[in-house]
Parts: structure tokens; sequence; C-alpha cells
């Protein structure tokens, strides 16, 4: 069978949905994803959840034809964010589980996050897939499997509060979700908790009418900014369309990113967790290994990638990761998937105890000058040697590199930090950089000539 080989990434399958999955790759996937599972051999079953776009009914019934002809009964969870589907394999002890979701794509897009038991499905795992289909090595049950519609709301918002220990429920918040799938499920933690959060965009909607669902972006949290100004809010919480990401806003409308918020994070649990390890990737600002390393914690610095993080986390034994996109994990008090729900519950706790703002809480970090997330156009074929060549000629001039993810190269000193960052995207044919340093104009000359150096080896690889 013909497949879109670009919809098969690293972390999980997505494209355009009328375009590049239709009906009979959706099928195709979820009797592959059967056959991968054993299920013509053995009782199996795998959860099953979807997001709320225009797409997402139609690959429903496309996925579990394709799961049950394998021999697969399917838990149909219903519509929500991808942490419910997670928090679903966790609470049913399935084999697996298939998330319907374009995360924070374009409403046009859709995709699959997978899971095995419950750990992240991912990379050659993706490939092995893509391989089974392709080759028609697709198993046919002798009698197909089962559909089960289970009603997981309740038992997910209680997994969800359980452990959330607020000193005061007298928090004045906004709560932004793009009218992505976390909106109701959200409300519903909060308000269980005694909370009143304000809602803005809140409602389901697969067409994203009010803005994208994208808390990365800057535009996308303009409306939460002026909610959160207009009504002397403490914090402005957002969502992208899944929900496994959050974004916030302090109570001056100034966005508070994923890295600094992991700063906040790492304190209150350190406090209770003395030498815990906690993981950042590779994009997070220099000041959130030096103050994890400061209260007390053990810092790791690792790849970029929800799938490779959470495997790392497990053998790290790390109660707490996270990502400058807002993907946050917590294996304290948590199942360690990222959970954007959860993470913010995790922040009002913290907002509870402490009757400061968010930016005098981050006062005493020193202050540098970061730029966010710059994304570059580069052809698939030559991203990894563009890297490479980067990461070479700062070797050669006698700086320090770390290449687990890229090269992040040292540009500073322990007493005026400074680094700059180039990695090729796992999911598209694009170089991520991002750099920071004590100073505007120190972060912008490294900057050009980080780019000077990216511009010389395209061109060595024949690329404009």
């Amino acid at each position: 069978m013909k497949l879109p080989t670009h919809a098969f990434r690293e972390y999980d399958i997505r494209g355009i949905a009328d375009r590049d999955l239709t009906d009979s790759v959706a099928q195709a996937i979820g009797q592959g994803f059967a056959t991968v599972l054993g299920a013509h051999l053995r009782p199996v079953r795998v959860a099953v959840g979807r997001d709320c776009r225009l797409s997402s009914d139609r690959l429903l019934s496309a996925l579990v034809a394709g799961l049950t002809s394998a021999g697969a009964n399917v838990a149909d969870v219903g519509v929500g964010p991808t942490p419910m589907l997670y928090g679903s394999v966790h609470a049913l002890s399935t084999d697996g589980g298939i998330m319907i979701t374009g995360s924070h794509n374009p409403a046009g897009d859709n995709g699959f996050k997978m899971m095995r038991g419950k750990a992240s499905f991912f990379g050659s795992e993706i490939q092995e897939l893509r391989a089974l289909i392709e080759e028609d090595r697709l198993a046919t049950a002798a009698k197909p499997g089962m559909v089960e519609r289970v009603d997981i709301h309740d038992r997910y918002v209680d997994m969800v509060t359980g452990g959330i220990r607020l000193a005061t429920s007298d928090l004045k918040f906004v709560v932004d979700a793009g009218n992505g799938a976390g909106g109701p499920l959200a409300l519903d933690c909060m308000r269980k908790l005694g909370l009143a959060p304000d809602p803005l965009y809140c409602e389901m909607d697969g067409r994203f009418p009010n803005h994208h669902p994208d808390p990365t972006v800057p535009a996308n949290l303009e409306a939460l900014v002026d909610r959160v100004k207009k009504t002397r809010a403490r914090v402005g919480i957002a969502y992208d369309g899944d929900a496994d990401r959050l974004g916030a806003v302090d109570a001056n409308g100034d966005i508070i990113w994923g890295d600094k918020l992991m700063i906040l994070f790492s304190r209150a649990l350190l406090a209770d967790h003395r030498g815990a390890a906690i993981l950042g990737e590779v994009k997070c600002s220099q000041t959130l290994y030096d103050d994890i390393a400061k209260h007390g914690g053990r810092p790791i610095l690792w790849k970029t990638g929800h799938s490779l993080i959470k495997t790392k986390m497990k053998e790290e034994g790390a109660l707490l990761a996270g990502e400058m996109s807002g993907h946050l994990f917590f294996a304290d008090r948590y199942f360690g998937y990222d959970d954007a729900l959860y993470a913010s519950l995790r922040l009002l706790e913290i907002l509870s105890r402490d009757p400061r703002s968010i930016g005098e809480m981050l006062g005493d970090v020193p202050h540098t000058f970061a730029t966010p997330e710059i994304r570059v156009d580069c052809p698939d074929a030559i991203k990894f040697d563009v890297v490479d060549a980067v990461r070479r000629h700062y070797r050669d001039a006698g700086l320090p590199v770390v290449d687990i993810d890229g090269a992040r190269v040292t540009f500073g000193t322990d007493s005026d930090p400074a680094w700059g960052l180039v990695r090729a995207s796992n999911t598209g044919p694009i170089l991520v950089m991002r750099f920071e340093a004590t100073t505007v104009e120190r972060r912008d000359a490294i900057h050009a000539e980080v780019e000077s150096v990216v511009s010389a080896a395209r061109k060595n690889r024949g690329a404009a």
C-alpha cells in the first residue's frame, strides 16, 4: 500500500487530514498497530481517543475498523485532550493507546499519537509500522475485536485533582483553551478543587475560530493577555489544541516560557525531594539548569521531543521534566506524561501558597536575554549535515559544544553565560535555533555569527 511517507514522523503520524490521512490509510494504521501488538494471537485491548477536529470522527471510524479487523478490542474513550487518552491507558490497564489529534497544527491537519503499553510508540517503531503496512504484512483475525464505549471523564478528573494540595481556592486566573479539546475537562478539574476559573474560548470547536491553539506563538496569547490585564488576574493559562502543552502569562501580561515555568516547578519539588533528577531540553535557558543545581537538584540536559523525554525520565528516575514548548512531565504525584491540565493545577498550587507575583518569585533568577525558538527552512536532505558542519566549526574553534541533540555551543563563562543552539527538527524540513546572553547586543552578535556559519554550510551543500 502506498503511504504518505512524510506523515510518519519521529514522535507520531501527522498530516493534512483530507489529503494524507484517507480512510484507507487510517484503517491500515489501525490494522498495522494491532498486528504489532499481536492482537491476532492473544487478547489485546487498545484505548482510543480523539480531539475535536472536524476530521476526527471520520478517522476514528476508519482506525477502529482496522484495529478490530486484526483482532484488537477497542475502548473508545471519546472526545478530549491527549492526556485523557494517556490517563485512560493507565486507568484501564490497556495494552496500548492511540490518540487521534493534530495537536497544535492547523485545523485541517490531524494525526495519531500512539502508546505501546504505558510507553511511547515512536522513532523506529513508527517506521517499522510504516514498513509493515507498505509490505502488506498486516494480520487479519479469525474473529474481529469488539468495540466498547468507556466514559473516562470522572476517573480522569479524579486522577488529575487527587494529589493537588491548594492552600486556598481564592485565586483569580484566566483559562484560554483556544477552542481545543482540553477546555471543558480543565474547567471541570478546576471547579472540583473549588476554583473559579475565568474561561476564554473553552468551548470545543475544531475550526479554532478565535485563534490558533498554539501557546508558543505570542500572537495566539493576545486575547489572554488582554483578559488578564483587564481582570487583574494573577495568571493566565493557555493550552494547545490537545492540551499536552501549557502556556502562561503573568499578571503583567508577560509570557512565562516553559523553562521559566520549570524553575517554579523545580523549586517547589526540590523543597520536598532534595537531590531529585530534573530534565530540561537543549532549548532551555542555562538559568534553569543552574537554578536546579543551586536548589539541590540534579539537572539533566536532554534531547527535545516528548517521547524521548518520557523515556529518559524513566531511565534516570527523574521526578520532573519540561520543554520550552510547554510539554511538562510530572512523575512526582503523577504518572510522568505530559499533561497541561495537571501542570496548570500544579502552577495554581504554587500560587496558592505564595502571595507574590510570578515575576517576584523569579526575581532572583539572573536576568538574561533569550530569543524565542527560531525556525529556519532547510531541506530534509541536508539539515543534519548542516548541523554537523556547525558542530565541527565550533569544536575546531575550541568552544565547548553539547551534541546530544544538534549543536549547543557555549560562548560565555560561568560569570557571563551565553550560548547558541542549532538543531535539525525531527518533524519537518527545518532548523531550530535559540540564543541567550546577558545582554541583547551579545545575544544578537552570537545569533548573527551562528547564522553566517549555517548559511555557509547550506551553500556548501547546494542549498540557497
